[in-house]
């Protein structure tokens, strides 16, 4: 049986003398650059915190006010807390995702509280997923106004919707544009199988 030997790209490099250590030493420390980028991840839990205490905030008027409030206002008011929670999500998605793409692995898998869905969102599903909770809390805010729309003028309507269009077109294109960059050949190529040539006992390949 024969096997195709590895291409000179898979190849790994050898550096010799001191010119290789050096390069060594300032590729490890180039590497090393990405942990800039783990307090701007760690300083998004600001963001949460200020997320929930709008939330609470929010949460702790409506009760106050039920009693006086209609079904509308009881109705926009639970909207504005989902708004919330959902850009507390999109914060976290960024948050793990994100460091776990481009600063390092969390040694947390044995938690028993670790999200399985960690581990699978790329850098595509970033974005994707960060474009879904844009939509969305649009389409909350559009319903918002469509209720209280006794007091929100026509032009206020027609800007609200045609954002939110916009908004939809754009998270669309993006679906598109990352499927096709999934399915292009250059992302999925496939190294070419080795040879093997059986001989059989007669001397017959």
């Amino acid at each position: 049986m024969t096997t195709s030997s590895p291409s000179p790209d898979q190849q790994p490099r050898r550096r010799t003398g001191s010119f290789g250590r050096a390069e060594g030493l300032v590729e490890r420390a180039f590497f090393a650059t990405r942990w800039i980028a783990a307090p701007l991840y760690f300083g998004l839990t600001v963001g949460l915190l200020l997320v929930a205490f709008k939330f609470f905030q929010q949460l702790i008027g409506l009760v106050l006010k039920a009693s006086g409030l209609d079904f509308d206002d009881v109705f926009v008011g639970v909207l504005d807390l989902i708004d919330l929670v959902l850009l507390a999500n999109l914060l976290l998605i960024v948050m793990f995702s994100g460091y776990e793409n481009f600063v390092s692995r969390l040694d947390i898998r044995s938690h028993e509280d670790y999200p399985s869905w960690i581990g699978h969102v790329t850098f595509g599903d970033i974005k994707i997923k960060l474009m879904a909770s844009i939509v969305a809390m649009s389409a909350i805010h559009v319903l918002a106004d469509f209720i209280r729309v006794d007091e929100t003028s026509t032009r206020a309507l027609e800007w609200s919707v045609g954002i939110h269009l916009a908004f939809v077109v754009s998270g669309v294109l993006m679906a598109i544009m990352d499927r096709i960059m999934e399915g292009s050949p250059d992302t999925h190529h496939a190294d070419p199988a080795p040879a093997v040539s059986k001989t059989t006992g007669d001397g017959h390949h």
